[in-house]
């Protein structure tokens, strides 16, 4: 007589059954969600959100919240900070995007992804909320709710579902009209400003640094990354209206060194109260890496009223701490990186941290960019670090024409098409012609590597198609 019972085939059966229509129900609900006007259509306005949320019992006030805007390192930043209050045994929630895999990877618990069973879960209970404002909203008109407005109702129903001691919450997009900013920030966060969405926040590093400056609330803790000068000045006039404190990098806290060591870097950092901590391994590559651990570590002194923390405990963080899909190998021989730099600022941190971290005899770039980035700038960013680039496209509907893209590389990298430029409508295609060409001229392929970047939808892919560990 056959007995369920841990560790027995039945048991391991039934197991694998339920993690599969756990899947199919989420995969029913995100279908759901995306119906909804997408992300990237943004909706400049807070009123819908702050609706639902009033509906639910507002449980983004429910816990503090470290908010983070920026252009360029919001989510590393986001995962060091979440990894720091973790690690003093504090239950944290983490809400970052866009996903690489799972929208699941959105909405974090404790270091993990909720589970899809959480996810539909939560969808559940909000769900009769978001009919009665996606009603009203139609009958005035309006847009519905759209797919992010949701996916952050979501994830702050969730956080008070835990419940969490603190959640550290990265804006999509902007900073004042954002869905996020209905939570009142303990901590706001901003990381280097330069120009992206420049057709939503305006063609300028002020007017961009305005809108972002819109998460700062009355008496919270700021903290600024090194910024332009420009932007600098308007982030310190508005925090002085709303009599928030003020720590910038450079000044109140920063990176006192950095040495490159394998599988990361060593830091000594000094923070807001002076602490100096010395000896710290961060498993992340590039010296922008460091300055975004900087500004973490700054912010949770601040959420702690300024004071240090032990040294030994960031050591143990940092030293843990994961960025998928930011410089993450995801295959050796030749080596294949993965880098989500999106816009020309994440472009110029990327060839940096390649140049200060990696050697290759030869590197070939595998790029698709999404509609509306500057896919010129970014080209003109990674030429001089690449010797080849292979033109293709993601799996967004956003992504740009490969024809489109192969066009501006080959006014960046010159020559004609397939010496410097090739062209794959296929990312499996285009990652073995790169794989190839990286090893033409590599003898027995040492030193060769490839590089996938130029949008997150196709790290994501990429990770996906080479079985890259889930995203957590």
């Amino acid at each position: 007589m056959s007995r369920v019972a841990g560790g027995s085939p039945e048991r391991s059966a039934q197991e694998a059954e339920e993690r599969r229509a756990a899947a199919e129900r989420l995969r029913a609900v995100h279908a759901e969600l995306l119906a909804r006007t997408p992300e990237s259509a943004v909706q400049p306005r807070l009123e819908p959100v702050r609706e639902v949320l009033e509906l639910l019992g507002d449980p983004q006030r429910s816990y503090p919240v470290v908010h983070l805007t920026g252009t360029n390192g919001k989510t590393s930043t986001s995962r060091f900070a979440e990894r720091l209050l973790r690690e003093m045994n504090l239950r944290t929630g983490r809400f970052t995007s866009p996903h690489l895999s799972s929208v699941t990877e959105r909405i974090s618990i404790d270091g993990e992804p909720i589970s899809d069973e959480g996810f539909v879960a939560v969808h559940e209970d909000v769900a009769p909320y978001l009919a009665i404002v996606d009603g009203r909203l139609r009958q005035a008109g309006q847009v519905p709710l759209t797919y992010f407005e949701v996916l952050a109702v979501l994830a702050f129903a969730a956080f008070a579902d835990a419940p969490v001691d603190v959640a550290v919450v990265e804006v999509g997009v902007g900073g004042e009209w954002d869905a996020t900013n209905t939570a009142d920030a303990t901590v706001a966060v901003v990381t280097p400003i330069s120009l992206d969405h420049t057709d939503l926040l305006g063609d300028t590093v002020e007017e961009i640094a305005e809108t972002k400056a819109g998460i700062f609330t009355e008496g919270c803790a700021v903290v600024l990354a090194q910024q332009p000068v420009e932007a600098a000045q308007v982030l310190l006039r508005r925090a002085v209206e709303v009599g928030a404190t003020v720590a910038r990098e450079g000044l109140e806290f920063g990176v006192r060194s950095r040495v490159v060591a394998v599988g990361g870097q060593v830091l000594e950092l000094q923070g807001i109260g002076g602490t100096v901590y010395s000896d710290v391994l961060l498993t992340a590559f590039g010296e922008h890496q460091g300055h975004n651990a900087a500004v973490a570590l700054a912010a949770v002194e601040a959420f702690l009223g300024g004071e240090g923390l032990e040294p030994d405990l960031v050591r143990a963080a940092y030293a843990d701490v994961t960025t998928p899909g930011r410089l993450e190998v995801v295959r050796r021989s030749p080596v294949v990186l993965v880098d989500a730099a999106h816009n020309t600022g994440g472009a110029q941190s990327l060839v940096a941290a390649l140049e200060d971290s990696f050697e290759y005899t030869r590197l070939v770039g595998v790029v698709a960019v999404l509609e509306g980035k500057d896919a010129l700038g970014m080209l003109e960013v990674l030429e001089p670090v690449l010797d080849e680039v292979v033109v293709t496209r993601s799996s967004s509907p956003r992504a740009m024409q490969v024809d489109d893209l192969a066009d501006i590389a080959l006014d960046v990298f010159g020559g004609d098409l397939g010496e410097r430029v090739h062209v794959a409508e296929r990312l499996d295609e285009a990652l073995q012609v790169a794989v190839d060409r990286s090893e033409s001229e590599a003898p027995g392929g040492l030193g060769a590597g490839v590089l996938v970047t130029g949008s997150i939808t196709l790290v994501g892919d990429a990770r996906t198609l080479l079985r890259a560990p889930a995203a957590r």
